[in-house]
């Protein structure tokens, strides 16, 4: 998923197949919106990201590598805001 300013704020895993990714994606516009889904994390080199789980608790998503907490929690609230009704920009052809 992509910010306004085309940064990549959450990447998920590889899918299999186009109806996967689909169901991926439906994921993580279901579960954006719920501060219960997201796990602020601090990687082994200081620097902070986050994971949005599903509601299994299965990682759908993980952020960037941000510099300080506050950016990590603007990741967060860019997903929120913008997951629900992101466009899809399909390049399977």
């Amino acid at each position: 998923m992509k910010a306004d300013n085309g940064q990549v704020i959450l990447s998920s895993e590889g899918y299999s197949s186009k109806s996967n990714c689909e169901n991926g994606i439906d994921s993580v516009r279901r579960n954006s919106s719920d501060d219960s889904k997201y796990d602020s994390k601090t990687s082994a080199n200081g620097k902070f990201y986050f994971n949005l789980k599903a509601s299994n608790a299965q990682i759908i998503g993980t952020s960037e590598m941000y510099e300080s907490t506050a950016s990590r929690d603007g990741g967060i609230l860019s997903v929120k805001s913008n997951a629900p009704n992101a466009t899809i920009e399909d390049t399977t052809h």
